[in-house]
């Protein structure tokens, strides 16, 4: 192919807020974001979001806009030393500096704790870029200082209009006469990351040596499969992979996720994302068929955090497996979403009086706590009495799955509440 060498993806990062696609409710007409920018004066903040989605390319361009010095650090490749340099090189530069981190989540507590008091004192301001959920990455004091911005993934009209656009490069840069027969495929394998969109279109395009290229959704699949270490090399969040990993898990096959998992950990894959997953789907997938699913994924994601790798491969690979192996059942996870469907439809309905709290003598007279029946005082610890508000009584939201730990546990409720709940 003709022309450079650099990627389209960065041959086609816009160069004003007019040209970034997406994120309209950030940075669109009259938006908060935008107001900031355009105002001249930005808070700290952290841009949270999936791959992919323009968190760099914010940050490049608020730092155009504002015409400050701009600095730029990737949290897997820098540490405290080089954070103290940018505090350093913002207090000469009379404090006006804006720090850019990639994948902030990736920085330890000490680097984190490095630049709390630049960011207080207003000697630069921080940009942090994560796809994971900064609650529970960033230490809160950090934290507490920047801003949040929720980057949303991209509706399909925006990746169409970015096809046509790298299609059109590609055509002026290689000369090729290009066709988008069908983007389907595109789309698809992109998982709404700009970057692999763009990154797929051009593999596809230099796959043909011919004068044109016809970009059909057969061609695509079959040069990303013959191109995957290429198209993936980047070691940014393996959604296909995860996927994969997950749903080997959940489908007990520990052969398979032990596959997927070594995958991830050689792509580069923070043991901790890993790891969270798997206490996820611990509850979700395992629930009640076997309760201590969900406490070895948890003391897995407290080891893996303590432990680090690469050691920390053979915890997570001990809680895979034994996830994988474990009987499995999503009732737990059904019941909360009947409950908080029921919820949104039935508003909130009055408890019924006899196990409200009556703290107060006005609440007692008003018949709160009245003929509430105290569970330990009657054989078996249970007494029969009505929870649910009126309205909404008998209503059964958590069903027991068929496993043999569940079935014990429907065995018992029948017994309890005979033909209340259809156990």
């Amino acid at each position: 192919m003709k022309g450079t060498s650099v990627p389209l993806a960065e041959r086609l990062r816009p160069s004003t807020l007019d040209e970034y696609l997406g994120q309209d409710h950030l940075v669109g007409r009259d938006a908060i974001l935008r107001k900031a920018i355009e105002g001249g004066s930005i808070p700290s903040m952290i841009l949270w979001g999936p791959p992919g989605v323009g968190k760099t390319t914010l940050a490049s361009l608020i730092s155009n806009r504002l015409m400050r010095p701009f600095y730029t650090l990737s949290a897997v490749s820098s540490g405290v030393k080089d954070v103290r340099w940018v505090i350093q090189k913002a207090r000469e530069s009379g404090g006006n500096a804006i720090l850019f981190i990639d994948e902030i989540h990736r920085f330890s507590k000490s680097q984190q704790d490095s630049l709390l008091g630049a960011v207080e004192k207003g000697l630069l301001t921080l940009i942090g870029a994560t796809t994971e959920n900064p609650s529970f990455e960033v230490i809160s004091p950090l934290l507490s200082r920047c801003q949040v911005y929720i980057l949303k993934e991209l509706e399909v009209d925006d990746l169409r209009n970015l096809i046509s656009k790298g299609a059109d490069m590609l055509s002026r840069d290689s000369g090729k006469d290009i066709e988008l027969a069908e983007t389907e495929a595109l789309l698809r394998v992109s998982g709404g990351d700009a970057r692999k969109l763009l990154n797929a279109l051009e593999l596809a395009v230099s796959s043909s040596a011919g004068p044109g290229v016809r970009i059909t959704n057969e061609l695509v699949l079959s040069v990303i499969q013959q191109n995957l270490a290429l198209y993936d090399k980047s070691g940014e969040m393996h959604y296909d992979v995860i996927s994969a990993f997950i749903k080997s898990v959940r489908g007990s096959d520990p052969n398979a996720a032990v596959y997927y998992l070594a995958r991830m950990i050689e792509g580069g894959e923070d043991p901790k994302f890993i790891a969270r997953r798997l206490v996820i789907l611990a509850s979700e997938d395992i629930g009640n068929a076997n309760p201590n699913a969900l406490l070895l994924a948890a003391s897995c994601f407290e080891a893996v955090n303590m432990i680090g790798m690469p050691e920390g491969r053979i915890i997570l690979s001990q809680c895979a497996t034994y996830l994988a192996a474990s009987p499995k059942s999503n009732k737990a996870y059904l019941a909360i979403n009947k409950a908080q469907d029921l919820v949104r439809k039935t508003g909130d309905l009055p408890v019924p009086l006899a196990i409200r709290n009556a703290p107060a003598k006005l609440m007692n007279e008003a018949g709160y706590g009245k003929d509430y029946r105290y569970s330990h005082d009657f054989p078996g610890n249970f007494a029969f009495q009505e929870f649910m508000p009126d309205k909404v009584k008998g209503t059964l939201l958590y069903q027991p799955g068929d496993n043999p730990r569940e079935n014990e546990m429907r065995q018992r409720l029948r017994a309890l509440w005979k033909d209340k709940y259809e156990y």
